[in-house]
């Protein structure tokens, strides 16, 4: 990786993505801390120090802007939850899928503008969720309706400028964006981890036996756990695909032998990604109408404790253990819906067919694609299951006494979008080797 680093850094162009995709990050870690208008900084710190759960969640993605109620408070979740939205549309309604399969870049603007559209809506719809939902807390200066109105605009015109950091970075910079600005914001929260770890090695000013091996089984954990992680991102199941002589021109093409890669996690973290925001959606509607449906009984206050027990083990180990079994079959859901989306067996069998190739020992056309299918099936079922323990292992962990908030699924987008990153890094520096090659 710092070889990779080293001769990116000796390639203008690649140095300059490099350098542009630096500013861009360095613009969003400055907006986490221009504090919203209209916020009274003191009473924010109280309110934030007693709540957990859905912010708590919303803080670690955000990388803390949300406990300051900065602009970028409600980081890029409305871009995550339209995406998800769009891609479910896509399945059920014709004219968007012809349009997102044969629409070409055409019909990809036409996508991203609609997904960009609802992302504004939904950003509206959030942002005074949270208005509504921290009026009553004292938190902001005033209640007056000019104060909401800057306050809900200053929020969507943050998450604008995310939507569009993030498209920057994919067009101009390395790596994808909006991943690129997740990843950013998770490790914002890495001193606030390697704190908690501290304070569990030194308690009450004396140093803990207990606290230290405790601490040394979270480290070795989380290196196990990258190890885990690294070995199931690079591992590959590869497709042999042979190709007979044709001839091209005047000249005839010799045969070939080359393969199709297939990972078994070929969804990388967008699955618990869509996952978590759809868990969580619901909490964040039902506190916009109730502020205190915390404390409430009833049919809402159910679903909100179970919306809930994604991010916080508050709400009872009853509603923690339905809602990760809601949540595992979530996570499999999305994986088999992203792997299908991006990988077509039918579509990459009839181009292997058009260009007088074959799979050693099955027949071109409707059996190659049925063989294709039964085995990204049988990986993203284990790439599914993969993503679902990761992400629900540190669940549990709540109800210990460890308060460790970087966990699985934060590990997971960071070595996945670390890599995805490197690799695409590697690919520019490919492309430009083979371009003054071929000058």
């Amino acid at each position: 990786m710092f070889k990779t680093i080293k001769n990116a850094l000796k390639t203008p162009e690649v140095k300059k993505r490099l350098l542009y995709t630096l500013l861009l990050i360095v613009i969003f870690r400055f907006g986490c801390y221009i504090v919203a208008p209209g916020v009274d900084s003191i009473a924010l710190a109280q309110v934030m120090g007693s709540n957990t759960g859905l912010s708590g969640i919303m803080d670690i993605i955000s990388g803390g802007a949300f406990s300051k109620f900065t602009i970028f408070a409600m980081s890029i979740s409305p871009y995550i939850t339209a995406s998800i939205v769009i891609q479910l549309l896509t399945m059920v309604i014709p004219s968007l899928e012809k349009l997102a399969k044969e629409g070409g870049e055409v019909g990809r603007q036409k996508m991203n503008k609609y997904t960009k559209i609802l992302t504004i809506v939904l950003a509206l719809v959030e942002a005074v969720g949270v208005y509504l939902s921290y009026r009553g807390q004292g938190v902001f200066v005033d209640n007056t309706f000019l104060t909401g109105f800057i306050l809900v605009l200053s929020l969507i015109t943050g998450t604008s400028i995310l939507m569009w950091l993030g498209e920057q970075i994919t067009q101009k910079g390395i790596g994808n964006g909006i991943s690129v600005l997740i990843l950013v914001g998770i490790l914002a929260r890495l001193p606030d981890v390697a704190r908690t770890i501290f304070e569990l090695i030194v308690q009450n000013s004396s140093f803990s036996t207990t606290g230290l091996i405790t601490a040394l089984a979270i480290i070795v954990g989380a290196v196990i756990l990258v190890a885990a992680v690294v070995f199931v991102q690079n591992a590959e199941r590869r497709i042999p695909v042979q190709y007979s002589k044709k001839v091209v021109g005047r000249k005839m093409v010799g045969a070939q032998n080359t393969h199709i890669p297939l990972k078994p996690a070929m969804a990388g973290v967008m699955p618990i990604i869509f996952a978590s925001s759809f868990m969580t959606f619901p909490a964040m509607i039902i506190q916009m109408f109730n502020a205190n449906i915390a404390t409430d009984t009833g049919f809402w206050s159910v679903i909100y404790k179970f919306s809930l027990a994604t991010s916080s083990s508050n709400v009872g180990i009853g509603y923690s253990i339905v809602n990760a079994i809601v949540y595992l079959l979530l996570i499999v859901g999305f994986t088999f819906f992203y792997t299908y989306a991006t990988f077509n067996p039918a579509e990459v069998s009839s181009n292997i067919k058009r260009n007088g190739g074959f799979i050693p020992g099955i027949r071109a056309g409707k059996p190659t694609t049925d063989y294709l299918s039964s085995v990204i099936g049988k990986l993203t079922i284990f790439g599914g299951i993969y993503l679902a323990i990761i992400a629900i292992l540190p669940m549990f962990m709540r109800f210990t006494s460890l308060d460790v908030t970087f966990g699985g699924t934060s590990i997971l987008i960071v070595v996945g979008v670390a890599l995805e990153t490197v690799q695409q890094l590697e690919s520019h520096l490919v492309m430009r080797h083979y371009k003054g090659f071929l000058e």
